[in-house]
């Protein structure tokens, strides 16, 4: 019988566990050893951050906080792969993408502490804000590619979602239209192999997430999502076939949530300690430490000196943050209709005079 159709993902990495070199062809990016070496250490940035929030969390400074412990080297290669006008449409962890773009850790803070305020972030003023809801900004992100094709623009919309999202209706909507009208739009599915409780196995039969998108028409990958080269590496091209208009692609990063899903969550629950333990030897900081050490281009009081620096700059940010004043009650009323309906007039009347007398 003849065949319709055949097709393969292929599975990049330049730096495995250890942080050894497995391919020797290093793209041009990777050959800057000091551009690396300030990659690394946004890297590290993101980790300090991420402690500092749960443990404001946890003293009751801060909301409930979805971490991003392991996902630093993919989230860091989304930010410093795109241009300042492409735009980022993010769940609720990508913040290593997001200060890369500009995002001060004090607004992620006031984000997740409940002030809305902090979505109005500095940065892209296009980039659109965090989403909770599970895949929606997948069609935000099209909606924006669109846009662009019809005006011509040479930019690039750039959306993430998790392995459990990819399940969702929203993502293949979008990467369908993406495949159909050939539009500039790049989706990676962060597979951290967790959606909350629901192991990766559980949300799909298929070999690869990535190949999600090939019913969509568009080009697949699979990427060890803790190896920063070859996250970069796929991003670079991705970014720049679909400004050149190429298409859209999907990308899966094979990463691992090392921490809970959120404050909210306790992973211990769920998942063997000995999976846990097992991800940390393949967690991106190690071997790109390791990596960057072979080179001679970072050494252990470097590293010392350096979370020393990221420490100080996460508590003046943290400071920030606290000493923000808290808005008025009837802020909750102002930004939604130009008029307000009348039983929101009666409403808002009540909680400022609640107010009054607290």
């Amino acid at each position: 019988m003849p065949t319709a159709a055949t097709f393969e993902i292929d599975y990049i990495q330049f730096l495995d566990a250890e942080g050894q070199l497995v391919r020797n062809d290093l793209p041009a990016f990777a050959r800057d050893t000091k551009q690396l070496v300030k990659l690394y250490q946004e890297m590290v940035m993101a980790r300090v951050f991420d402690a500092k929030a749960i443990a404001l969390q946890r003293t009751g400074k801060l909301g409930t906080y979805a971490p991003c412990l392991g996902h630093e080297a993919t989230y860091l290669a989304i930010g410093s792969a795109m241009q300042a006008d492409d735009v980022l449409a993010v769940s609720y962890r990508e913040y290593g993408a997001q200060f890369h773009r500009g995002v001060k850790p004090r607004e992620l803070l006031m984000y997740w502490g409940g002030d809305e305020r902090g979505n109005d972030f500095s940065g892209p003023a296009h980039d659109f804000a965090w989403c909770v809801p599970i895949g929606t900004q997948c069609l935000h992100a099209a909606g924006s590619a669109l846009a662009f094709k019809i005006r011509k623009e040479a930019r690039v919309a750039v959306c993430t979602i998790g392995d459990g999202g990819s399940s969702k209706a929203d993502f293949n909507s979008a990467l369908n239209v993406a495949g159909a009208m050939t539009l500039p739009l790049v989706s990676i599915i962060v597979n951290n192999q967790w959606a909350i409780s629901v192991p990766r196995g559980a949300q799909t039969g298929a070999k690869t997430l990535a190949q999600k998108g090939i019913a969509a028409g568009l080009e697949c990958v699979q990427v060890d999502g803790n190896d920063f080269i070859a996250m970069r590496h796929v991003l670079d091209h991705a970014i720049k076939r679909a400004r050149h208009g190429h298409g859209g692609m999907c990308i899966e990063a094979v990463t691992y949530r090392l921490s809970d899903h959120t404050t909210a969550d306790d992973a211990r629950r769920y998942r063997p300690e000995q999976e846990v333990k097992d991800a940390w030897q393949r967690e991106p900081l190690r071997r790109m430490k390791a990596y960057l050490q072979s080179l001679n281009a970072w050494s252990e009081e470097e590293e010392t000196a350096w979370k020393e620096t990221c420490t100080k700059y996460v508590d003046a940010e943290v400071n920030a943050y606290l000493e923000t004043r808290a808005q008025p009650v009837e802020a909750m009323f102002d930004y939604t209709y130009a008029d307000l309906p009348p039983d929101l007039v009666a409403q808002r009347a009540e909680a400022v005079a609640r107010e009054k007398r607290a």
